[in-house]
């Protein structure tokens, strides 16, 4: 016996003493991309880049209690954000799995019972019972590989999370915006409609009086006719951004008075913005961390594919009992040690004749690899255009502001003396309809521009990926949410111990 178990023990030690010290396949390094050194508005007084980004930028921005709850409501009920979270639950179990299979890959308890007999003879008793186990050491670092991997796709899937989180938070800041921009259009439409029938009322007593000609009359009412219509669609737009923020909010469309509280003025931003250096992109950016973990995921995967080039060692061994009525034992006997027999192994697979197989294998993994490195260097890219996308827009819809708001005080004043004048005779009615339809056009225009400010602040701090920051501090289970915990629970046992944390 001592020599059939020598080499076998041997076998152990030294498979348990290799497991996992040999990694086969390149070690990762985090990618190069190329990155701007400063923003091209930097000189910009208004572009602050030594701060960080404010992590709850549009309560410090926008100080707009309503919006502060939308978006806690957002936070805690939006499906999407809901189903971003299950996903990370699902990579934080696939890692665990991964992670079993460092163990003995094949256990397994098997018994049975049953008779055996021959017709007109006596029959007998049968009972087996054996429990077998193999493992396969890892020699290579193939199943460290693939942890490796499980470990980077679990990153990458809480960044995703984050990038849901960003775009959640802004398209309900957006379309909050949105709403109140509409909004202060439908207050200014109400009022040009007021000073349209006065205007109406002037020529129609003109024409009654035999002044003027009806063609004054129908100028002025297709005037009024004109901006009715334009608030019949503003009043459109604003029912469907009410049923766009709902559905934000994880709701069926219902009204949103009570949520929105009456028609509020557009909030006052401040002109400086602190938007930190563009090599901050790299750590905040949720798709770029996304693109970064799914390159290291890939890299473990050329590891894997390159240990299956390799011989596979392994170790196992079983235990079986076994009686029969038939002799003078019976169920019993079945653990007494004349019924028990056991058998150990070591054992090595490797595939030698694959054809090129497993190095086309190789080769792929490493192509995707490296189809994932430009794509991580494209997004890096994309990103800074984006931001600088916003950074411009957000600058010179300020400066179209100052424009409009002088340019609609002076269509105001020359509405006035227009007005004035048309009634003391001294204007034709057409200068008076001219100045009346770009006064409206222009006070249109400049609540539609403050509306633009603030939507293109909201653009600035999503293209630099503000806001996933306020989650720090907690375990990936706390993205899940109570309400949706018990009802997994409510289907079984399972997820007791994952939840009880």
């Amino acid at each position: 016996m001592k020599y059939s178990v020598k080499p076998l023990c041997l076998l152990l030690m030294w498979a348990v003493v290799v497991s996992g010290c040999t990694m086969v396949g390149p070690a990762y390094k985090e990618p190069s991309a190329s990155v701007e050194m400063d923003w091209l508005e930097y000189e910009d007084p208004n572009i602050d880049t030594t701060p960080p980004v404010s992590p709850d930028w549009w309560k410090k921005s926008f100080k707009d209690p309503i919006l502060d709850r939308l978006v806690d409501i957002a936070l805690a009920e939006n499906l999407s954000l809901r189903s971003a979270g299950l996903r990370v639950l699902q990579a934080h179990q696939q890692l665990a799995i991964t992670i079993g299979g460092r163990y003995p890959q094949q256990q397994a308890l098997s018994g049975q019972a049953g008779i055996d007999g021959v017709a007109g003879s006596a029959v007998y008793e049968v009972y087996d019972l054996g429990f077998n186990l193999s493992w396969e050491a890892d020699v290579w670092g193939r199943f460290k590989r693939q942890i490796e991997s499980a470990s980077a796709a679990l990153d990458a899937s809480v960044a995703d999370y984050d990038g849901v989180m960003v775009s959640l938070i802004s398209e309900v800041a957006q379309t909050y915006l949105l709403i109140r921009t509409t909004q202060e259009r439908l207050v200014v439409a109400q009022k040009n409609l007021e000073l349209q029938r006065q205007s109406v009322a002037i020529t129609t007593a003109k024409f009654k009086g035999g002044e003027i000609s009806a063609l004054d009359v129908e100028q002025a009412q297709t005037l009024l006719y004109n901006t009715r219509a334009s608030r019949i669609s503003l009043e459109l737009s604003l029912q469907q951004f009410y049923n766009s923020l709902v559905i934000l909010l994880g709701q069926p469309p219902h009204d949103m008075s009570k949520l929105l509280g009456a028609p509020r003025p557009v909030p006052i931003v401040a002109a400086e913005i602190a938007i930190g250096m563009p090599q901050d992109l790299i750590r905040r950016r949720p798709d770029i961390r996304v693109a970064e973990r799914q390159l290291a995921a890939q890299s473990a995967q050329i590891g894997y594919a390159i240990s299956e080039l390799y011989p596979h060692f392994g170790i196992g061994g079983t235990i079986n009992t076994s009686v029969s009525t038939n002799t003078t034992l019976d169920f019993g006997d079945l653990f007494s040690s004349d019924t028990i027999g056991y058998s150990l192994f070591g054992a090595f697979q490797w595939n030698i004749f694959n054809y090129g197989r497993l190095k086309n294998n190789v080769r792929l993994q490493d192509a995707y690899f490296q189809q994932l490195l430009e794509d991580y260097r494209e997004t890096v890219l994309q990103a800074q255009s984006e931001v600088e996308n916003a950074i411009v827009a957000f600058l010179k819809s300020q400066q179209l502001l100052e424009a409009f708001q002088l340019a609609e005080a002076a269509a105001q004043r020359a509405a006035d003396i227009s007005t004035a004048q048309y009634k003391d005779g001294l204007v034709d009615f057409n200068t008076v309809i001219s100045t009346l339809s770009s006064l409206s056009s222009q006070q249109d225009q400049l609540a539609s521009i403050r509306g633009t400010v603030t939507t293109n602040l909201v653009a600035v701090y999503k293209s630099i990926g503000g806001g996933w920051e306020i989650r720090q501090g907690g375990s990936t289970l706390d993205l899940i949410p109570e309400d949706v915990k018990n009802e997994m629970l409510e289907r079984g046992q399972y997820w007791q111990k994952t939840f009880n944390q």
